[in-house]
C-alpha cells in the first residue's frame, strides 16, 4: 500500500512540474485551460490539497489516488475524509501534454461526518425507491410526467445537446440508439419498455433543438415518431429537484459548456428504482438485459 502511494504521489509531482527547464530567454509556450468532471472519495486533505481516491476521467486518467491542489483553499474545512464529491479538474494543456491540475466548484454529494451538511442534497438512487412524478416538455412541445409510464420498464438517462464530450452524452445517446434497436427486435418487450433523455439544459434545450437532437439519433431524423423514446427537459424551476434526486452534478464550465456527472436510471413496472449507472462504463447489452429481467418482474 505504501509503495501504490508513493508511486502516485509522484505521478501528481510529474503531472503538475514534469518540464524541461527553459531557458529565461525563451517565451512561455501558450496553454490552453481544459475541464474534466471527477467523482470519488476523499482520501485525505492538508491546507491546500485533497487526496482522491476517484473513478476514471475519460480523456485525462485512469481510476485511481491522487492528490490536487485546491483551487479555493478556504473551502478545505468543509470536507472530510470518506465524503464522496463531484468537481472540475481545472488543467493546463499545451504541446508538452497536461499540467497544474486543480479541483474546483466541488461538491459534497455524501457525507461522512453528520454535522457537515452540505448547501445541496444530493439523493443516491437505490434499488426500491419510488420516483417522484417529475414533469418534462419533451421534444413535441407536450408536457409528459414519469408516472405516466407506469406499467412499462423505463430507462432514464441524463444529456444535454451542446455536450462536446464524446464519452458522456452523446456516448449515452448512442448506447440508448443501439439499446432502442435491440429493444425493438422484440414486439412484446418493446411495447412494454420506454425510454427517456432528459436534458438539464432547459434553457437552450428547446422542444426544437430537443427534436433535431433526438431525430439524429435515431436515424430518422424528421420522420422520427418519438413514440418509444422522447428527448424532454424539465421547468427550469424544477431543474434542481429532479438532478438532485437522481444525482446529477451540474457546474458551469468554460464557453457555455456544463461540467457535469452522469446517471442512468431503470425504472420498473411499478414505478421504482431497478437500478442505477452512474457512470459511462456500462454496455447496452448488459442495460438490455437488466430490462428483460425488470419486464419479467
Amino acid at each position: 500500500m505504501q509503495r501504490k502511494f508513493l508511486f502516485l504521489t509522484l505521478f501528481a509531482v510529474l503531472l503538475s512540474g514534469c518540464r524541461q527547464t527553459t531557458p529565461s530567454a525563451t517565451p512561455v509556450s501558450n496553454f490552453q485551460q481544459k475541464t474534466f468532471t471527477v467523482r470519488g472519495k476523499i482520501v485525505s486533505t492538508d491546507a491546500t490539497h485533497v487526496t482522491l481516491d476517484h473513478e476514471a476521467v475519460p480523456g485525462f486518467m485512469d481510476a485511481m489516488v491522487m492528490t490536487y491542489k485546491l483551487k479555493d483553499p478556504s473551502i478545505v474545512g468543509e470536507l472530510h475524509p470518506g465524503d464522496r464529491i463531484t468537481a472540475k479538474i481545472l488543467v493546463k494543456q499545451d504541446a508538452a501534454g497536461y499540467s497544474d491540475p486543480e479541483l474546483d466548484e466541488i461538491v459534497v454529494i455524501a457525507q461522512a461526518r453528520p454535522d457537515y451538511k452540505p448547501a445541496v442534497q444530493y439523493h443516491v438512487p437505490q434499488p426500491g425507491d419510488s420516483v417522484p412524478d417529475f414533469k418534462l416538455l419533451n421534444q413535441s412541445n407536450r408536457t409528459i410526467h414519469l408516472e405516466q409510464f407506469k406499467g412499462k420498464v423505463l430507462l432514464i438517462t441524463f444529456i444535454y445537446t451542446r455536450c462536446t464530450l464524446s464519452d458522456f452524452c452523446s456516448r449515452m445517446s448512442r448506447n440508448f440508439a443501439e439499446i432502442d434497436k435491440a429493444l425493438a427486435a422484440d414486439p412484446t418487450l418493446y411495447s412494454g419498455t420506454h425510454l427517456l433523455s432528459i436534458s438539464f439544459d432547459p434553457t437552450y434545450d428547446t422542444p426544437k433543438v430537443l427534436r433535431s437532437y433526438g431525430g439524429a439519433y435515431t436515424g430518422n431524423f424528421t420522420k422520427e415518431t418519438f413514440s418509444h423514446w422522447d428527448f424532454a427537459a424539465p421547468p427550469v424551476q424544477d431543474l434542481a429537484a429532479i438532478t438532485q434526486f437522481f444525482n446529477v452534478g451540474i457546474t458551469p464550465g468554460d464557453n457555455k459548456s456544463l461540467t457535469h456527472s452522469l446517471s442512468t436510471v431503470l425504472i420498473g413496472k411499478d414505478g421504482k428504482v431497478a437500478a442505477w449507472f452512474p457512470t459511462n462504463d456500462w454496455q447496452p447489452a448488459d442495460i438490455v438485459a437488466k430490462i428483460k429481467q425488470a419486464a419479467a418482474a
